[in-house]
């Protein structure tokens, strides 16, 4: 049993490590869009922490050439553009990005040829070559976009640390699973409008302010007394919904650094926010399951593994806030 505990503690230790802007290690974004029958906008969004800014570049076949491309930065990416010429049509051969084995993160590509689908598939240091279909399968967006919502949620450290708060607050399943659809329906409401334009918030007081609610629960976890039930305990509902239309904001930025299909953004939205959900439902599942766990062997041992988990996310949290701050 002390074991386990050692382990609780070492995997919330290692959050100490995790960068200030938990979100840095977004994918990069290749697009490729057919203008005629030999040329092809290219764009090539890559962040600049994870390596391919620096590392990677976009590979294509040899029939075809690169114009000079026109870079610019925007956020933390580089985003070039420019124009492929081929001399004949890219379908059958490959193309995606050449030196992703020295990254430290995957890329998303999307190919928009004129009178066929489009299609889109994820690059990962493994696969960094795509080949151009004929007929591509339309469930590819639908199908990248979720891996990538599920992706951001495990690797968005500060998300991350909101719910397994979230579950050492409540710890009762009925009142989790309340908590957590009333997270979702919120970041859904927020992330939706933001990605569509019709509201928004700067990201880096959002950021901040992510931060600031997981200091909030780690607090509210700290000062739980038996039989005195803070606001937060009686109506976590109401608590997982208000921080949720504040992690929906962040969700969006993330989504925005990421780019949207033209033409494909209601299925990518969609499917972005399915993927996010199931990434969310297996930290909660994870964090219910070690609780029951520790509850069923060393009972006694509960409220103290609890606690010392909870200062560490704390600590954690509160040093990502003055860092998003200072930023």
């Amino acid at each position: 049993m002390i074991l386990l505990l050692r382990l609780i503690l070492a995997l919330l230790a290692c959050c100490a490590t995790l960068p200030a802007h938990a979100d840095e290690l977004r994918p990069g974004y290749l697009e490729l869009t057919q203008q005629d029958a030999q040329h092809w906008r290219m764009v090539w969004k890559a962040p600049v922490l994870g390596g391919l800014a620096t590392r990677a570049r976009p590979a294509f076949p040899e029939f075809c050439t690169q114009s000079p491309p026109v870079a610019r930065l925007e956020g933390a990416a580089l985003v070039a553009e420019s124009t492929l010429t081929c001399t004949r049509d890219l379908a059958g051969s490959q193309v995606g990005l050449a030196g992703m084995e020295a990254t430290f993160t995957d890329a998303l590509v999307r190919i928009a040829p004129t009178g066929r689908p489009m299609q889109a598939a994820r690059l990962t240091r493994a696969e960094a070559m795509v080949t151009v279909a004929t007929v591509p399968d339309g469930w590819e967006v639908a199908r990248s976009y979720t891996a990538l919502g599920v992706i951001h949620i495990l690797e968005g450290y500060d998300h991350l640390l909101f719910v397994i708060a979230l579950v050492l607050l409540i710890g009762r399943p009925g009142a989790v699973i309340k908590a957590a659809t009333a997270f979702t329906l919120a970041h859904s409401i927020t992330l939706a409008g933001t990605t569509l334009g019709l509201f928004g918030l700067a990201q880096a007081p959002v950021e901040a302010l992510i931060a600031l609610s997981i200091v909030f629960l780690a607090v509210e976890i700290v000062k739980q007394e038996p039989g005195l039930p803070r606001l937060s305990e009686r109506v976590p509902w109401l608590v997982a919904f208000l921080f949720g239309l504040l992690h929906g904001f962040g969700f969006a930025g993330a989504l925005r650094e990421i780019g949207l299909p033209e033409g494909d953004v209601p299925v990518a939205l969609l499917t972005f926010n399915v993927g996010v959900e199931l990434g969310q439902l297996v930290i909660i599942a994870a964090a219910l399951a070690m609780l029951a766990l520790i509850r069923r062997l060393r009972p006694a041992a509960l409220r103290p593994a609890t606690v010392a988990a909870t200062y560490l996310i704390g600590a954690t949290a509160s040093f990502w806030f003055i860092e998003r701050m200072v930023g």
